[in-house]
Parts: C-alpha cells; structure tokens; sequence
C-alpha cells in the first residue's frame, strides 16, 4: 500500500514539519528527563524505563522520516505517519493515567484544564500523523501529482 500521491500545500508543509519538531522536541525530553515521563507510566506496562527511552527513540526516528525528501526514501513519510499514529495510541494509556491518578511530576498534579485538553487531543495526534505522512487525505482534497 503506497502513500497518498499529492502535490504538497505550503499549509500541509508548515503541519508537517510542525509534527516533526514536536515529535523531535518530545523525543529528546523523554532521553534527557525520563521521570516524569516515568510517573505517568501505568505500573501494568513491563521495563517502563526501556520503553520510555524507546519512545523517545520512536519520537525521534518519526520526526526525522516524516522530513525525508519521498524522492531519497520513497516510503519513509508514509511509515513515519503509520508509525506515530501507533505510537499515539500506545501512549494514550499513560495520559488517562496521569489525569485520573492525579499523579504528581515535579511536586505538582496538573488540573482537568490540562489533562482535559490532553486527552480530548490525543485523537488528533493520531489524524495528524496520518495525515503528515501522506497514509490519508480524510477530509483534505489534494490534485494528484
């Protein structure tokens, strides 16, 4: 199954590569300062610590492929989308985890004015991905190339 063929927007550009940075930026927190990211982890989740440096690795490795020119590696938008996508409903369990454990990060809890938001958009996360790496155009309409 191949990617959807398009001539890309400037404004799908702009999403794409604002995707790719906050995926790159999440990445390198979830290396760097892995303890919150630790905190939020559901206990059921085996190897938390290996897994949250996996994420970020994960995090990482999709940033990078959703700004591989298709030209230099013709399907690494398309699995980095198919990968995000993934990876944000494997995570969605450690946010519902955070709000409905209030769990504290930091010495503090955050409010249902974060968490609310978070969860409502993690859905979002999933389209966008999709959308970055070319696997859908729903509900976009793009000419052909």
């Amino acid at each position: 199954m191949g990617g959807i063929e398009q001539q890309e927007s400037v404004a799908r550009r702009f999403f794409r590569w604002l995707l790719a940075l906050f995926y790159l930026v999440a990445g390198i927190a979830h290396i760097r300062s892995p303890d919150g990211f630790l905190a939020i982890t559901p206990d059921w989740v085996p190897f938390a610590e290996q897994i949250i440096l996996f994420t970020g690795i994960a995090e990482i490795t999709g940033a990078v492929g959703l700004l591989v020119p298709p030209g230099l590696v013709p399907k690494a938008r398309y699995a980095a989308g198919l990968g995000l996508a993934l990876y944000a409903v494997c995570v969605y369990p450690a946010n519902i985890n955070h709000a409905i454990n209030n769990v504290v990060i930091g010495g503090e809890t955050a409010s249902w004015l974060y968490h609310g938001p978070r969860l409502v958009f993690q859905p979002i996360f999933v389209w966008w991905a999709l959308i970055a790496g070319g696997v859908t155009n729903w509900p976009f309409r793009y000419r052909t190339a």
